[in-house]
């Protein structure tokens, strides 16, 4: 059987399927029909096959069995080609007629052959250089991170004095061109810590200095590469009115400190506890990097013959667009807002992310040659064990296990589960 080659990953072939293999289909074709169309004295799906071929007519029957022999026996065909077809096929009917072989044309996509070949030294070498670097944490980072905490701690005093750097204010603002008030530029009692740099260049500036109650206008320039491109390097007019400046007294780092922070009995506890909680950290950290740079020089070594297809590009840019949109959400904004800031569509984003989606295709694509390379294979317990860990963070939900698609999170978790072996194989090599 030819199989013809068409642009963008897809082929073209023909499937025959005999008459004796799918005649039977007549009979689920009319029983069918006569469910859908109403035949008067004849219950649903009981009127025999020349009653409603005289209500529907021969060519309905027969298209309507030909579907279904096509959905009963298309896959096994493709699988004797050998060809690892995706998505949903194009089928055009060549040759239907009663008695006689049918024929129909395909036209899919398919996967692009792919080979993994001496990978082995380049993962070595990741390793090695990673062995090499080491993950302790510096005193003087434990440092920062106990000033950071203690600076989170400070207590708001009240103070009538100019306000300086390090101090936080409560003010009122607007933000106007040409003399009106750009979209969300004003608040009122907005809190600010001075320094912090959250408001452009110049802005913090120019509280500095002023007391409580204190107004000021002036005039600065948005940032070129500002993300809202209407205001990016344009100039804008700031009223302030200053409300209240407050000093930050940070707490000193002692023993006391530490006690108010939970149970550690002095600051050198306090100093063990954030150090091993900065390693910890650091060796995930370290560890997301070899793996990542593992997973790169795979994905070096990979060679791919032909185009990935549109279809498979477009859903991994689809999941990207997913972790986004949550990422997006967390920080408790909206899609469309940010993407109206970005000036950008969907369209736009999925055809920037087109290289890195092929990227993540061509990643999962060589775990899983290894995988089956390694003969990796984890246990029905396992998976149902790691199962039930996520569907513990569901457990205040009503019927959970109603909602969510079993057979989806069992498949999901065990790629989860494979994946993790192997990199853990690679890791040791």
């Amino acid at each position: 059987m030819e199989i013809k080659k068409l642009p963008k990953s897809k082929v073209e072939f023909k499937i025959v399927i005999a008459w004796d293999n799918w005649k039977d289909f007549l009979d689920e074709a009319v029983s069918q029909i006569s469910k859908d169309v109403k035949i008067q004295g004849f219950r649903s799906g009981k009127a025999p096959k020349n009653v409603v071929e005289q209500k529907v007519g021969k060519d309905l029957i027969l298209s309507t069995a030909a579907e279904y022999a096509i959905k009963k026996n298309y896959a096994k065909e493709v699988a004797k080609l050998n060809l690892e077809a995706i998505g949903s096929p194009q089928i055009s009917i060549a040759k239907l007629a009663e008695g006689n072989d049918l024929e129909f044309i395909v036209v899919t996509d398919v996967m692009p052959k792919i080979e993994l070949k001496n990978w082995e030294s380049d993962v070595k070498k990741v390793n090695a250089k990673h062995a090499s670097e080491k993950t302790e944490v510096a005193d003087d980072d434990v440092m920062q991170e106990l000033e950071k905490l203690a600076k989170s701690r400070a207590k708001l005093v009240t103070v009538k004095r100019e306000a300086k750097k390090d101090d936080s204010v409560v003010l009122d603002f607007e933000v106007k061109r040409d003399g009106v008030i750009i979209e969300g530029g004003s608040a009122k009692n907005h809190s600010l810590i001075l320094g912090s740099n959250v408001f452009i260049p110049g802005f913090e500036e120019e509280i500095i200095g002023l007391k409580e109650g204190a107004e000021k206008s002036f005039e600065l320039s948005f940032p070129k590469e500002y993300h809202e491109k209407s205001l990016a390097g344009k100039k804008a007019q700031f009223d302030i009115k200053l409300n209240l400046v407050q000093e930050r007294e940070i707490p000193k780092l002692d023993d006391e400190f530490a006690k108010s922070l939970g149970s550690f009995k002095d600051l050198a506890e306090l100093k063990k506890n954030i150090k091993n909680g900065m390693k910890k950290e650091k060796e995930f950290n370290d560890q997301e990097k070899r793996r990542a740079d593992i997973i790169e020089s795979l994905v070096e070594k990979l060679s791919v013959e032909g185009d990935f297809p549109e279809i498979l590009i477009h859903e991994e840019t689809h999941k990207m667009l997913h972790e986004l949109e949550s990422q997006i959400q967390q920080m408790g904004m909206k899609l469309e807002d940010y993407l109206g800031k970005m000036g950008k569509t969907i369209d736009d984003l999925e055809k920037d992310w087109e290289p890195q989606a092929i990227k993540r295709i061509k990643a999962a694509l060589v775990l899983e040659e290894l995988i089956k390379e390694k003969e990796i294979e984890i246990s029905s317990e396992k998976i149902e064990e790691a199962m039930n860990k996520t569907l513990q963070y569901y457990k205040n939900e009503k019927d959970i296990k109603n909602k969510i698609d079993m057979k989806r999170l069992y498949d999901y978790t065990k790629g989860m589960l494979r994946n993790e072996e192997i990199l853990k194989t690679l890791e040791k090599m």
